[in-house]
Formats: C-alpha cells, structure tokens, sequence
C-alpha cells in the first residue's frame, strides 16, 4: 500500500508487537515514513517484530501506557499515533477489572495527555464493536476510551492534536482470537468447544481491518468514530467449517471430531452490536465505513471525505457469511485451506 499521508512522517504505534499494532507497522513501513516507533510491555515480541522487519526506520521502545513519563519521551516529534495497547480479553477483564481499568481507561488518558504536550498532528484509538452498550468490564472500558478520546477534541484549546476512533469487531485469526483456539482443539482430535452455535459474531481480517485503520487516520479530522462495515457469521458455522477442512490436514475424518457446547463465557454476548440508536442519528458513510460524527460537529460534514449524508444503517450494509463465504475468508486469513468446490 502506498499513501502519501504517511510519507516522511513518523508514526508511533502502542502496542505494536500485537496483531493489529504489528500489522499497522508493517504497512506503514510500505508508505516511506521518516521513522516507525513500536511502544509495547512485550519485550519478546518487540525482539521478534525487529528480527522479522529488519528495518532501519523502526524503533523498538519497551515501556506500558500506565507510564505517564515513558509516553511523554516516546511521542516526542511524532506526528501520527495509533493506540492499540489495551487489555482485550473479556473473562480475564471481568476477573481483572481494576487492571482493565488502568490499562485501557487511565493508559488511554496517558496517551492522549502525551500526544497533546507534544502536539501530535493525530492520535487514533483502536476500539470495539463490544463498546456498545456494554455488558462486560472489557467493553465498559473501551465505552470510556472513546469518551476519552471525542472529549479530548473539545478540551485541547489551542493545542493541534486530532483525536479520532475507529471501532471494528472480531479481527480472525488475531492472537486470542477463536481461530487459533479451534485448530489448535482439531490438531488434537477435538473436541472443539463452542459457547453458543447460534452467537452471532462480526468479523474481518487483519488486512482489511488495518487497511481502513490507515484510510480513517488520513480522514479523521477529529471526534469522529469510525466504524468499519463487516459480515458476520454464526459461530457454528464457523467451527463446522473449519472442522471439515482442518480435520483432514491432521489426520482426522471430520465426522470423528466431536463438537462440544459450552455454552457463554462470562461476560460475553450473544449478538454483538455496531453502534448506539442514538449515534445513528449522527451517522455518515462511506463505502467501507460509517462515520459516527460528535454532536458539535454533526452539522458541519466534510464532502471530501464523507459520501453520503442521512443513510439508512439498517444492517444491509452487514452481510451474513454462509458456509461458502466463510471458506473463502478463513482462505484468507489462513492461507491453508484448498478449494473443495
């Protein structure tokens, strides 16, 4: 991907040695910015995100987003940051509440204090579908990191810094996501444990998902939510295709792998949602996306950026994958699966 927005710019990403962190790295690096700095706890996965760039642009910088004075130092003369470091999943922030808190909500207020002392030109927050009238600490907590980050737009006085989210659902195969966990249980012989077949889940791949990251950075002007169009399948589905696909692959008849109902996790959802009744009524879009526009600015939309004004957002945008469909994702994200049709 090459886009001039990023061309001699240089960008920090936290928690960048994850899987969206590490993905918006690495494609940043292919729009000649002047430096990329990736900010994480994760001492390993810095060690081996650097071993796998070998780039002379990258700047590994070990430190946690609940260190006001770490953050100060790395943002200085950044021009872009993307905030991706966050505690994510849900059953351990419901036992870890108070953790989730420091991490998402008071490391946020770090971040967005860090960019605004040091006039950051934008500061762009990874957020979740489960921000949406939430029931977990997880999503509570992320509901609070978006509050931050529109608010932070209105109290920045004379300050340049942009603050803008971008709101999306499951991202497959990301670590902790139920991809690894199913092939894992079918590399085993099963059985393969599945909460609810009937959980209704939105999904993307890491590609897609980073791609519209970096479209909505260059678009943001500040306070919007972006929230990015997705299909989404019925798990089941899901863990009955991958069934017949990855059994044969580990030596196993699909029929012989049990699959195990567990019914919902602590916490979790059956159905999760993209946005409030209430941010419809401020809603522009896109092709690939809908743009939650704050209250101040709703009656002042940038044509430039924004396609449609007043849009429907009935779901029709948000396709049902079928088994067929899902296939063709899981081909995607995996790149394992061999056509069978």
């Amino acid at each position: 991907m090459e886009n001039n927005f990023y061309k001699d710019k240089t960008v920090l990403v936290t928690g960048g040695a994850g899987s969206i962190g590490s993905e918006i790295v690495r494609r940043v690096l292919n729009c000649s910015p002047r430096a990329v700095r990736i900010f994480d706890n994760n001492e390993t996965g810095l060690f081996n995100l650097d071993q796998e760039l070998l780039s002379e642009k990258t700047r590994c910088l070990v430190g946690d987003v609940r260190d006001r004075k770490r953050l100060k130092k790395s943002t200085e003369g950044a021009d872009v940051v993307f905030h991706a470091a966050a505690l994510k999943h849900v059953p351990l922030c419901e036992f870890n509440p108070f953790e989730a808190i420091q991490t998402n909500v008071v490391g946020t207020q770090n971040v967005i204090d860090a960019c605004m002392d040091n006039e950051v030109e934008k500061m762009i927050n990874i957020s979740t579908d489960k921000a949406v009238n939430p029931i977990n600490v997880m999503g509570a907590t992320k509901l609070l990191t978006e509050k931050l980050i529109t608010n932070a737009n209105y109290y920045r006085g004379k300050k340049k810094t942009s603050f803008s989210s971008v709101r999306f659902g499951n991202v497959l195969n990301s670590r902790g996501s139920v991809i690894p966990l199913f092939e894992e249980q079918i590399k085993k012989g099963g059985p393969v444990t599945i909460t609810d077949p009937e959980m209704i889940r939105f999904v993307m791949s890491i590609r897609r998902a980073v791609d519209l990251v970096l479209m909505a950075a260059e678009a943001a002007d500040g306070g919007e939510i972006f929230i990015l169009k997705m299909p989404f399948l019925k798990m089941g589905d899901l863990a009955d295709v991958m069934v017949q696909e990855l059994a044969p692959k580990y030596g196993y008849n699909p029929k012989d792998i049990e699959q195990k109902i567990i019914g919902e996790r602590i916490g979790e959802k059956f159905c999760e949602e993209l946005m409030t009744g209430k941010e419809e009524k401020n809603i522009c879009e896109t092709e690939d996306m809908f743009i939650v526009l704050p209250e101040i600015k709703k009656y002042v939309v940038s044509q430039k950026h924004f396609l449609k004004k007043d849009v429907c957002t009935d779901g029709k945008e948000n396709r049902f994958l079928d088994k067929k469909e899902i296939k063709e994702l899981l081909r995607e994200v995996l790149g394992s699966f061999e056509k069978t049709f």
